[in-house]
């Protein structure tokens, strides 16, 4: 039997008007697991264990997250309502590439993988259940998709188009099951260079095609060309009598020519001036050497570093009391490092895409903070600017990104215990809290001189995810080993309420899976 969860909007407590069926409108999910019935065959219990957790450590999590309900479990899916089709797009992202980094270890006819449909339309809404075609779409959707794939339909593209930090292609207009009209198709691509890498291969064919229809038109014209020189030899079977007359007569002219072309070589080689040939061939060897020297120089421009602040060694109490992932509370003694003043920005990040070392192009404005970033694509910036640079850069240890943080200060804020607005970029921090994350430096500083240090984006740290302190390192070096599936995540991000932006606040991230929130920053060891 599925599990049913609450999800009516409104007045719950109250029936609806005129014993009616209360209606409403909403963004539905649907997910189904792709060849569920081989998995059982061939591990039943096995195989339930597993969906049953990621049921629990992963769909049941990401919907509200998201802020939508799951409506009920069907052994091999699922069905979820959200109010925003944004969200509900997320959610299915979210929930799709986080399968990726756990399948990756699982061989390929092993792996559980959902195909996920999301629609946009009216629903009837029973106390357990939910109805209507805006229910029949989405399971539509969720057949014709492909395993791991995110289909939407074009009610539901209308409202993200230009919301969501991601790719679409079109599918063009499906006649499907049950439904009278056709239904406009979107594939989501979770990778927004995704877009351009489709279009470009759409392009290649079109190229090779093209090019295949020209080579055919070339063909019958120089057919027809063959043709009409072979019928002309037979018309024109005394022309090569003028021709040795004709071919003697220019010949004379490279005659003279030949023996023009000599006259100055003797008169150079018998001339004084013999020295006057070696000065010039000083002149283009320089030229010459000169040439290699500057266009290193115009090919490889200086990269970007970030901008550091060197933070001095000392001691603090890491961790708090608020929350049990944040316990125990243990005295770290920190090295002296450098980090990042900001968070690594758009345009920090576009340089390494431009030098093909990290996996996709961000949007934004240059001076947002990049965000929708795994914990690899992090490393792949770290990467290459230590290799640019020839400087020891990286992602900081969780231990450090606090005790940077804190900026010598042990309050439950680094301006102290209470909120206040200006000093953090979060949902409930006040004026500037938006859809989308303020620039770097919009807000004040902490006492280490260190920006959005809380708030802005989620940032990535060196560390192994792990529930409690429990056992942590005390020197202020990351804690890695183990299970690594999942990473740190520091600061909390715009879209979080201001529990989040707390120096001590902790939660742990799929370390292959983007997602819109997360950033990182970087450090550097002296």
């Amino acid at each position: 039997m599925g599990e049913i969860r609450n999800f009516r909007s409104g007045n719950q407590n109250e029936p609806p008007p005129h014993g009616g069926m209360p209606r409403r409108l909403a963004a539905i999910i649907v997910g189904d697991i792709a060849s569920y019935s081989r998995l059982m065959q061939a591990d039943e219990e096995g195989t339930h264990v597993r969906v049953k957790r990621i049921e629990r450590d992963l769909i049941e999590p990401s919907i509200v997250e998201h802020h939508g309900s799951l409506v009920k479990t069907t052994g091999d899916g699922f069905i979820a309502i959200f109010d925003s089709p944004v969200e509900a797009v997320r959610c299915s992202i979210v929930i799709q590439q986080n399968l990726i980094g756990r399948n990756a270890s699982i061989p390929k006819h092993s792996r559980i993988e959902y195909r996920i449909g999301v629609n946009l339309g009216d629903v009837i809404v029973e106390p357990d259940d939910i109805y209507g075609d805006g229910v029949n779409i989405a399971t539509r959707l969720e057949g014709i998709a492909e395993p791991g794939q995110v289909y939407i339909s074009g009610a539901i593209y209308e409202q993200i188009k230009h919301k969501v930090v991601c790719g679409y292609e079109s599918l063009g207009d499906r006649k499907v099951k049950n439904i009278t009209d056709p239904v406009r198709v979107y594939r989501v691509l979770p990778d927004a260079d995704a877009v351009g890498r489709t279009r470009g291969r759409r392009e290649n064919t079109l190229i090779f095609l093209l090019g295949i229809t020209l080579l055919v038109i070339a063909s019958g014209v120089l057919w027809y060309l063959l043709t009409q020189s072979r019928g002309g030899t037979g018309e024109q079977a005394a022309a090569p009598t003028p021709a040795p007359v004709a071919s003697p007569s220019p010949q004379p002219l490279p005659r003279e020519a030949a023996t023009q072309t000599p006259q100055p070589s003797p008169s150079v080689a018998s001339a004084p001036p013999s020295p006057a040939p070696p000065s010039p061939a000083p002149a283009p060897s320089q030229e010459s050497s000169q040439a290699p020297s500057q266009a290193p120089s115009q090919s490889v421009p200086p990269v970007r570093e970030p901008e550091m602040i060197a933070i001095r060694g000392g001691s603090f109490a890491m961790g708090s009391n608020d929350d049990p992932t944040e316990r125990p509370v243990h005295q770290v003694t920190i090295k002296p490092f450098s980090i990042g003043k900001y968070p690594v920005t758009v345009l920090e990040w576009n340089e390494c895409a431009a030098a093909k070392a990290c996996g996709f192009t961000a949007t934004g404005k240059d001076d947002a903070p990049v965000s929708n970033v795994s914990w690899t694509d992090a490393q792949q910036y770290v990467a290459y600017l230590a290799q640019a640079t020839k400087k020891p850069y990286r992602l900081p240890s969780e231990a450090e990104w606090e005790y940077a943080a804190r900026g010598g200060t042990q309050t439950k804020y680094w301006w102290g215990d209470k909120l206040q607005p200006g000093m953090a970029g979060c949902k409930d921090c006040g004026d500037l809290a938006a859809e989308q994350p303020a620039k770097v430096g919009s807000f004040k500083p902490n006492p280490f001189g260190l920006y959005d240090m809380g708030g802005g984006v989620d940032q990535w740290v060196e560390d192994c995810w792990r529930r409690t302190h429990q056992g942590a390192p005390v020197d202020g070096s990351a804690w890695n080993g183990g299970d690594c599936s999942s990473h740190v995540l520091r600061s909390g991000s715009w879209k979080n309420d201001s529990r989040y932006v707390r120096p001590a606040n902790r939660d742990g991230y799929d370390t292959n899976v983007r997602y819109p929130t997360h950033g990182f920053r970087v450090a550097l060891t002296p």
